[in-house]
């Protein structure tokens, strides 16, 4: 049995002091997310928290991102609207990439085995000409390879070659019986 009552969050550096990590929240939830604050004011928004942004970036509106300062993006690339980069380590996206609608790229976990459910937590790094589809999932310590795709709704928790198809499994079709 765990107990989570001794969680000590060792093996977690935020990056930034707590007036940081306060002045982003604020900033974050009053104007980054919003409709109205232009795709441009967002990337340089980014840069002013310490992200390196690469230039013609666009981020829709409503794109969560958790710290800022463990963030690098490459020239001329996407992030979708309601996609959640939730970066307790570093996510790297390279250039020319699209993370469509919906994809989170979550590098935060736990260690199952510890009793205190201590974090378990890795970078993630999204190579150059990669599209994350809607409702894809990358976990922490990933790398997707130069080329590839992760077809919408797949869930990525092992590297993935470069030129790569990642697809989500098949739904399986279950028919009612017929009543005799």
């Amino acid at each position: 049995m765990r107990n989570l009552g001794g969680f000590m969050g060792a093996g977690y550096d935020k990056g930034r002091g707590s007036v940081a990590q306060a002045s982003w929240l604020v900033v974050d939830r009053l104007l980054f997310r919003r409709v109205w604050c232009p795709a441009s004011a967002r990337a340089k928004i980014l840069r002013l928290f310490g992200a390196s942004i690469g230039s013609e970036v666009l981020i829709r509106h409503d794109v969560q991102i958790h710290w800022p300062w463990k963030l690098t993006i490459g020239d001329n690339s996407w992030l979708g609207a309601g996609s959640w980069l939730l970066n307790l380590e570093p996510i790297t996206i390279g250039s020319n990439v699209c993370i469509s609608q919906g994809a989170f790229l979550c590098t935060g976990s736990h260690d199952r085995h510890s009793p205190t459910f201590e974090f378990d937590n890795g970078p993630i790094v999204i190579s150059d000409g990669v599209w994350i589809a809607a409702r894809a999932t990358v976990l922490r310590g990933v790398t997707v390879g130069a080329g590839s795709v992760v077809g919408a709704g797949a869930l990525v928790t092992k590297d993935v070659p470069a030129a790569a198809t990642v697809l989500a499994p098949s739904p399986v079709l279950i028919l009612p019986t017929s009543a005799n």
